[in-house]
């Protein structure tokens, strides 16, 4: 396929395959890994370790974003 010329918007075989296997995942699944991340970052933030705090802070937005498309994808479906 070629990218470029793609006149359909059609996804390619491994999104689809990646979107069909995480749409199997409960929703809860990314928020409950959200709030894991938020907890161990505060955990850490009170430790006085703050590097590593703020390291698994920032992962709490990919989190909730995955838990986004994730909802979008079984609703929606793909192309």
């Amino acid at each position: 396929m070629d990218i470029a010329n793609n006149d359909s918007h059609e996804e390619g075989e491994v999104a689809e395959a990646i979107e069909n296997q995480t749409a199997k995942l409960p929703s809860d699944t990314f928020l409950w890994m959200a709030l894991s991340a938020m907890s161990v970052s505060a955990l850490m933030q009170i430790m006085g370790k703050r590097h590593t705090s703020l390291f698994f802070g920032q992962w709490v937005a990919p989190f909730l974003l995955f838990g986004v498309y994730n909802k979008i994808v079984k609703t929606q479906g793909n192309d």
